[in-house]
C-alpha cells in the first residue's frame, strides 16, 4: 500500500433500540466496547490517523484512547445520516491518502479484512471500493450490482417492495457498509450528496453514483467471512455478535495450544493472554488483561480479572482480581485474592481464604479460613486456620510483618501494626498486639476457668423464670 490510510469511524448514532442509558458503541463485546474493536482494527491496518465522529452531546468523551481524534456531527451544518457524519470528518481527509470508513457498531470487521479491501482498492485503481460479503440468505441487505468487467454499477436497496427487480433479488453479494475512497475522490463527491429522500438524510453510498457519473471506477472486495456484515442495533444483535466474537477468541487460543475443556461454558475476554499447555476448566470467566502461564490449570468455576497467573499455578473455584500468583502457587478452592496480592513461587492460598494487598513469601501457606490484609509474609511460613490480620484501626490501615518459617496456631489475630520474627510461634486463640521476637512463642489469652455446676444453675434459673 503506497500510503497509510485515514480511518473515519462513524459513532454518532443514538442507538435507541438498545434501550439503554449507555451509548450503543460503548456496550461491550468480550470485555471491549464495540467501538474499541473497531479502533483496534483501524490501528491494525496502520492508520495514519483515526477520526471518530461523535454526537453533539459528546457521548464518547473520556472513552477513547489517546491519539484518536474526535469530531462532532452537527446536523444543522453537516446534515443527518452517514454522509453528514463523514462530512464532519472531511477536514482530516488528505487528497493523497486512502480513506477507510468503518462503523462503530460493527466489531467483526477485522484488520485482515480491511487490509484486503485496501489492496483491492489500490490494485484496481478505484475511486471507491466497497466491502461486500456473499450470503446464503441476503434478506433485506443492499445488493451489489456489477458490470461485465466486475466494477460496481450500483447498490440496490431491497427493504421495500419494488426497490429491486427479481433478478437483483437473486444476487447474493451484499454491501457490508465499509468503504475505501481515494481521498481526492471523497472530497470531490461528498459535497454533492443531497438529502432529497424520505428520511431527509445524506447517505454516504450516494457518492458511488456520483463517482460513476464522473467516469470513475467503483469496485468491491468480497470478505472471506460473511459475518462482517453483522452490526449491532439492539440487545439481540449484541448477543449474536458476542457469541461469534467469543468463538473466534476460543478458536485462537485452541490453535495456539491452550486446552479449553468446555468452550460453551467458558468466557474469555478479548485482552486475555494464555500460554500454550495451559488448561482452562469448565465454568471459568477470564476477564480484562488476565495473563495465564504455561501448564497452569485454571478452574473449574474460577473468575480472574486483570490477574497474573504464572506457570504451573493451580486455581480452583476461586476469584482472583488484580493479583499475582507466581510459578507453582496454588489457590483455592473458594479463595478470594484481592488487588495487590502476590503469591510468591509455590505459595498457597487455600480454602475460604481472603488475601488483600499482601505479599506471601515463597513456599508459605495460608491453608484455610483466614483473612490476610496489608501483610508481608516471609518464606516457608504457615498461617494456621482462622489467622486474621486486624489491619484497620477505624481511621487508617496498618501493615503486619511475618517473618520466615513462622507457625501461627489456629485462631490467631495479629493486630497491626505488629511483627512476628523469623521462626516464631503463636498460641492458639491468641490476640497478638505486641511484636513477637524471632524464635519466641507468643501467647495472648486469658487463663481458662471452669465453673463447676454451671449447667445446673442455668436450668434452675430457667425453671424459676417460668
Amino acid at each position: 500500500m503506497s500510503a497509510s490510510p485515514v480511518v473515519i469511524v462513524l459513532a454518532a448514532g443514538r442507538g435507541t433500540r438498545m434501550r439503554s442509558a449507555t451509548p450503543k458503541v460503548l456496550h461491550e463485546v468480550c470485555g471491549t466496547p464495540l467501538v474499541g474493536w473497531v479502533l483496534a482494527t483501524a490501528a491494525g491496518i496502520g492508520a495514519e490517523r483515526i477520526v471518530v465522529v461523535d454526537q453533539p452531546s459528546r457521548q464518547l468523551d473520556g472513552h477513547l484512547p489517546e491519539g484518536v481524534a474526535t469530531v462532532v456531527q452537527d446536523p444543522a451544518v453537516h446534515g443527518e445520516g452517514t454522509g453528514g457524519a463523514v462530512t464532519a470528518a472531511l477536514e482530516h481527509v488528505a487528497e493523497d491518502r486512502p480513506v477507510v470508513v468503518l462503523t462503530g457498531d460493527a466489531p467483526l470487521v477485522d484488520a485482515g479484512t480491511v487490509s484486503g479491501l485496501l489492496e483491492t482498492h489500490e490494485r484496481e485503481g478505484n475511486a471507491a471500493t466497497l466491502l461486500s460479503a456473499e450470503l446464503e440468505d441476503p434478506g433485506q441487505l443492499g445488493r451489489i450490482v456489477r458490470d461485465a468487467d466486475g466494477a460496481v454499477t450500483k447498490v440496490v436497496e431491497t427493504k421495500a417492495a419494488g426497490d429491486a427487480t427479481p433478478a437483483e433479488l437473486e444476487i447474493r453479494e451484499v454491501n457490508a457498509g465499509v468503504y475505501c475512497f481515494a481521498g481526492e475522490a471523497l472530497r470531490s463527491a461528498l459535497p454533492r450528496v443531497g438529502d432529497a429522500n424520505a428520511q431527509g438524510e445524506r447517505y454516504l453510498p450516494d457518492t458511488l453514483g456520483i463517482l460513476r457519473g464522473d467516469g470513475r471506477r467503483v469496485g468491491a472486495h468480497v470478505a472471506a467471512d460473511p459475518d462482517v456484515v453483522l452490526g449491532v442495533n439492539d440487545r439481540l444483535e449484541l448477543d449474536r455478535v458476542r457469541a461469534i466474537a467469543q468463538r473466534r477468541i476460543h478458536d485462537a487460543h485452541l490453535r495456539a495450544g491452550v486446552t479449553i475443556v468446555n468452550p460453551a461454558s467458558t468466557v474469555i475476554e478479548r485482552d486475555v493472554t494464555i500460554a500454550p499447555d495451559a488448561r482452562i476448566e469448565p465454568g471459568c470467566v477470564l476477564r480484562g488483561r488476565t495473563t495465564i502461564g504455561e501448564r497452569a490449570v485454571v478452574g473449574p468455576h474460577t473468575t480472574t480479572v486483570d490477574a497474573t497467573i504464572g506457570e504451573d499455578v493451580s486455581v480452583v473455584h476461586s476469584h482472583v482480581v488484580e493479583a499475582v500468583a507466581e510459578a507453582g502457587a496454588t489457590i483455592g478452592p473458594f479463595a478470594y485474592l484481592r488487588p495487590g496480592t502476590v503469591l510468591r513461587p509455590k505459595a498457597k492460598a487455600g480454602t475460604f481464604v481472603e488475601i488483600k494487598n499482601s505479599d506471601i513469601g515463597p513456599g508459605s501457606k495460608v491453608p484455610h479460613l483466614s483473612y490476610i490484609g496489608d501483610a508481608d509474609v516471609g518464606p516457608g511460613t504457615n498461617l494456621g486456620a482462622a489467622t486474621i490480620t486486624a489491619n484497620y484501626d477505624g481511621h487508617r490501615k496498618h501493615r503486619t510483618t511475618v517473618g520466615a518459617g513462622v507457625r501461627t496456631s489456629v485462631d490467631t489475630t495479629l493486630v497491626a501494626p505488629v511483627s512476628v520474627g523469623d521462626g516464631a510461634y503463636t498460641g492458639a486463640g491468641s490476640v497478638i498486639t505486641k511484636d513477637v521476637p524471632a524464635g519466641a512463642l507468643g501467647i495472648a489469652r486469658e487463663r481458662q476457668r471452669n465453673l463447676a455446676g454451671y449447667a445446673e444453675q442455668v436450668e434452675a434459673r430457667r425453671a424459676a423464670e417460668g
